[in-house]
């Protein structure tokens, strides 16, 4: 069996998760493939019917939006767990949003800047955050960094929660929203992500 790396089996669960296409009339997001929106498609370059947009092409938005841009490399010598709570929050609600997350609770717990500088809460994570989270790291340890991941899992419940106040539309959606957030805490990617990676990049590349 070939050898998978975290980020290949974080992308074939959350493609097995958001499965083929979907078209649900409540979805703001429009018509998905693989859990990619046709707007993110169409910014990437995809001008075709979404029922037809390629796997391979949707592995490779997930590396680049998704992944790359939290700088994900970076942190997942960190934790893994928190490296898998962020990629699937950046998914479900736009890296930005995610990235933000990171940021406004390391400024949270960063005691009055004794611990490290507050960070710039623009949702892209470069030099700064990541300096912010070794500071982090090393002023709180294993524990601290298991406290802030599952506090950014709080954090996004509570997201979800406020976007079905302002459009009860979405209340369609935040069962399912809620389910796969406390999902992820029993479901960090193992033998059989391992497996769906194998068969999705195998896929893929025929």
């Amino acid at each position: 069996m070939m050898t998978t790396t975290l980020k290949q089996r974080l992308i074939a669960e959350v493609i097995d998760r958001e499965g083929g296409a979907v078209d649900h009339p409540a979805d703001r997001g429009g018509p998905t493939r693989y859990g990619i929106t046709e707007a993110v498609a169409r910014a990437d370059g995809y001008t075709g019917d979404m029922r037809d947009f390629p796997l391979a092409w949707a592995i490779r938005i997930y590396e680049r939006r998704y992944w790359d841009s939290l700088a994900l490399d970076s942190i997942q010598p960190v934790s893994e767990t928190l490296v898998s709570y962020l990629f699937d929050y950046g998914v479900n609600s736009g890296p930005g949003r995610s990235g933000l997350e990171l940021q406004m609770t390391l400024n949270a717990l960063n005691d009055q800047q004794r611990l490290y500088p507050d960070v710039a809460e623009d949702g892209a994570v470069g030099s700064q955050t990541l300096a912010a989270l070794d500071g982090y790291r090393r002023a709180r340890g294993a524990e601290g960094v298991t406290v802030l991941a599952e506090a950014i899992n709080g954090c996004r419940i509570a997201f979800c929660r406020e976007l079905t106040r302002k459009r009860p539309t979405q209340e369609a959606f935040a069962y399912g929203w809620f389910r796969r957030v406390v999902g992820l805490t029993t479901q960090i990617a193992g033998p059989l992500s391992t497996q769906r990676a194998v068969t999705l990049y195998t896929e893929a590349a025929q």
